[in-house]
């Protein structure tokens, strides 16, 4: 029994208003509050108004809503603060109906109870934060709503912000309520700190960019909370370039900023495909002290990955583990994709084992990470542990599967997947589910049902799917289907140069350099260029980045001298270049020229000039590897002695004694 209680009970003199609602205030616990509830009813006090309220309002604190109401209606006089109180419980604990149903009960007031009592600012108010915190969005805009159309009540400072934040909830839809909420606090004065940075936050996610720098040009607080939204907004409206100038302008004007501030920043690039920018600033982040908490490590971990920066990444590792964050799912699972992305699958599924507690996206990062490498029959196997283990997929690992089947040409398994996906799971294929059966089927030369599948689908098929048919036709050498893939292609999809590019490639492939012409031409028209092909690669620790027919690289006459020491060697071994693909109807010599300066082939070049004899060589590339080049690497794995690995944007290849881990299935 609590020392408090015994006291109460050996005291001369009974428990009095006076005393028993300090004992409240500081009650620790519900036993003891109901305790206390039983020594006020013994004593005969539970309708002072002071206890009764005291009551109430400890056994909200402890979230009993039931015996709270209890004490309300034993009240003679219910009063508007009780019933405010009790209104704001029931929403804060996300019970809409029962908040609205209070609320209509307080008007009327209760059956054979006191008369109604009219709601007041604070009423509203604590229905509108009491939503918004249980996430109850659309409630907490009907409030505000509701509020606005008695005519006399004003929200508070605390209220609008509470309001602000329910409205980016729903985003563009309630996007016009926002805009009259922002413009009351410009009437009322109502511009302090917070709710500056909750009109900026509401614009972000309503994807109002532009509103977000006017509402912070026009306040006159630049505290850390308002510049966190301010990056953050940006971000979300992919406004990187932006982002970054304000966050370096914050720099130089001496504003604190915080880890939070430091987080959003490398989210921001990172989330914007400015992978070298954010490992930088997170490098940037450490110098000036600021330490990474267990939300900056997977926010940046897919920068790493995404440049192959393993050494970056293995820091990051080591940072997670001498800090105890490696209990946290999201770090472990970040640092699996991470180390998968990095060509160290092995190490990915060490992680994965080690892992105290999983959640699917735990899963995903481990079976999607098995289908980048090709161990199709690794991922089916996981998948297969997956469901013993009671974890219901969802329909990122779905797509994880059927990329495993497509990858190793598992054509029948990949079938019996999505048919599982639907009826086993209830999971109804999107658009990525009939994008993985088409290059399933398509790379497996089953074109004609790859695009039976494609007019049988429920929904029209959008580009990543008719891309997924075009690529198997470059793969199949089908020109007559190509040409229909890519007129589709050129509908949806008509600035995106690599379509052309790539029934341009197929033309190339036999000879139609008519084909080839047209295509050239239609891009012209239209001001279109091939994406420049380029590829990073991580040497002592820093990672370079070089692109294709570029030579500002400082190493670049090196790198040259490297590849031409290597087109000799690889012709003495009988390597012929694939020339066929190439764009121009051009002389075989020009042709040679074009490919010896792609991207990952001056990347493998500085790496064998920069690294000791048999260092392995991990490159990444932002587009697909080309014939040429892949048939390369094998010669170059062979007769230099190294394992190369190349990632692509459809998955590794790993070159080592001449061979690929593909096997030539790609």
């Amino acid at each position: 029994m609590s020392p408090l209680v015994q006291f109460l009970r050996h005291v001369s003199f009974p428990p009095d208003p006076y005393l028993l609602p300090t004992a409240l205030k500081s009650c620790p616990a519900l036993p003891l509050t109901r305790a206390l509830h039983a020594a006020a009813v013994a004593a005969g006090v539970t309708l002072d108004p002071f206890v009764s309220s005291s009551l109430l309002h400890t056994y909200l604190r402890f979230g009993a809503t039931a015996d709270a109401r209890a004490v309300l209606d034993g009240m003679p006089q219910k009063t508007v603060v009780g019933w405010s109180a009790l209104v704001a419980a029931h929403a804060a604990c996300g019970d809409a109906e029962g908040a609205w149903r209070l609320l209509e009960e307080m008007r009327r007031g209760t059956a054979g109870g006191s008369g109604g009592v009219e709601p007041n600012a604070i009423t509203w108010n604590g229905l509108v934060s009491g939503f918004n915190r249980s996430g109850c969005a659309r409630d907490a805009v009907v409030a505000l709503v509701r509020m606005h159309g008695e005519g006399v009540l004003r929200p508070d400072a605390t209220g609008v912000s509470s309001a602000l934040s329910a409205i980016g909830d729903l985003g563009t839809e309630a996007v016009a309520v926002g805009e009259q909420l922002h413009g009351y606090t410009v009437k009322s004065g109502c511009r302090l700190g917070f709710v500056v940075t909750a009109l900026i936050d509401m614009y972000g996610k309503c994807g109002r960019a532009d509103e977000i720098i006017r509402v912070f040009n026009e306040s006159c607080h630049m505290d850390v909370a308002t510049c966190n939204a301010l990056i953050t907004g940006l971000s979300r409206n992919a406004q990187v370039s932006e982002a970054l100038s304000l966050f370096r302008d914050f720099l130089a004007q001496g504003v604190e900023l915080d880890v939070v501030s430091w987080t959003s920043i490398v989210a921001c690039c990172v989330q914007n495909g400015k992978d070298l920018e954010a490992v930088e600033l997170f490098r940037e982040m450490q110098a000036q002290g600021i330490e990474p908490n267990s939300v900056t490590i997977p926010c940046v971990l897919p920068a790493f990955a995404n440049v192959a920066a393993l050494m970056h990444g293995r820091s990051a590792h080591c940072f997670a583990l001498r800090k105890g964050f490696l209990h946290d799912v999201y770090v472990c699972s970040a640092l699996v994709d991470m180390y998968a992305k990095c060509g160290r699958v092995r190490n990915a599924k060490r992680i994965f084992d080690a892992m105290p507690s999983r959640n699917v996206v735990s899963w995903n990062a481990m079976i999607g990470g098995y289908a980048m490498h090709g161990e199709a029959k690794n991922a089916v196997r996981l998948f297969d542990s997956m469901l013993m283990c009671k974890q219901k997929p969802n329909m990122v690992t779905f797509i994880c599967v059927l990329q495993a089947c497509s990858q190793a040409g598992l054509t029948e398994e990949g079938r019996r997947y999505f048919k599982e996906m639907q009826h086993e799971h209830g999971i109804s294929p999107r658009i990525e589910h009939y994008a993985c059966m088409v290059t399933l089927l398509g790379r497996a030369g089953k074109l004609d049902e790859a695009y039976d599948l494609i007019t049988d689908m429920p929904f029209e098929p959008d580009g990543s799917i008719w891309g997924s048919l075009l690529g198997s036709c470059r793969v199949h050498g089908n020109v007559d289907l190509a040409e229909v893939a890519a007129e589709k292609l050129f509908h949806l999809e008509p600035d995106n140069a690599g379509n052309y590019v790539l029934l341009s490639n197929i033309y190339a492939s036999k000879k139609m350099w008519g084909g080839v012409n047209r295509i050239r031409e239609m891009m012209k028209d239209m001001g279109l260029k091939k994406e420049m092909g380029c590829s990073w690669i991580e040497i002592k620790n820093k990672v370079h980045m070089l692109l294709a027919g570029d030579d500002s690289h400082p190493m670049m006459t090196a790198i040259t001298d490297k590849l031409k020491q290597l087109n000799i060697e690889m012709r003495r071994l009988g390597f012929a270049p694939s020339t066929y693909f190439v764009l121009h109807d051009v002389e075989e010599q020009e042709k040679d020229d074009i490919l010896a300066v792609h991207s990952e082939k001056l990347a493998v070049a500085l790496g064998l000039i920069s690294t000791s004899p048999g260092t392995p060589l991990r490159v990444i590339k932002n587009l697909r590897i080309c014939d040429d080049c892949h048939e390369a690497m094998k010669f170059i794995s062979c007769f230099e002695g190294r394992e190369i690995s190349v990632r692509d944007t459809n998955r590794f290849h790993h070159f080592r004694d001449g061979k690929c881990s593909c096997g030539d299935y790609w």
